[in-house]
């Protein structure tokens, strides 16, 4: 028996290919620099989050893509909780056209991470013995539309704060 090139192996060889390798938890920190006293601090609470995206080329087709929580919780001036979060990807892609991978990176791949991302963050504030903060949904496609406009007008690495 001969092996010969057939068209459906040619065409697998050409596909595009879109898969996750894995998800991990890369970093995340909580810390109450304030407690004990700031629980006797009368006030509502001031939550500010922000969120935000890397990503960069690990091998040939393999890539890292990291959406990062921080969240900045205070009580008047004073700190009640501050979350660190970093939740990953790794993703293949191959036979993608150049001009498609960006966009995959920035709207695809954080749109698969974002949950875990969520889920960590409010799981580790209710360990701490806090009332959960449960991250609203994020439009990853607009967020990127977003960022190119703004890169054209004024270059700037900020991340994204989201609404209280």
């Amino acid at each position: 028996m001969s092996e010969t090139s057939t068209p459906t192996a040619q065409n697998d060889a050409t596909n595009p290919v879109f898969q996750i390798q894995r998800l991990y938890l890369k970093d995340i920190s909580l810390e109450q620099p304030n407690a004990p006293q700031i629980f006797l601090a009368p006030g509502e609470p001031n939550v500010q989050i922000q969120i935000d995206i890397q990503f960069g080329q690990l091998q040939d087709s393999l890539y890292e893509v990291i959406v990062i929580g921080n969240i900045t919780t205070r009580v008047e001036d004073k700190v009640l909780f501050l979350v660190e979060a970093q939740q990953a990807g790794i993703f293949e892609l191959q036979n993608i056209p150049q001009e498609q991978i960006e966009p995959m990176l920035a709207i695809a791949c954080p749109s698969i991470i974002y949950p875990y991302l969520r889920s960590n963050i409010a799981d580790l504030i209710g360990r701490a013995g806090f009332q959960p903060i449960h991250l609203s949904e994020i439009n990853f496609h607009q967020l990127y539309e977003q960022r190119l406009s703004e890169a054209a007008s004024s270059p700037s690495d900020s991340g994204i704060i989201l609404p209280n």
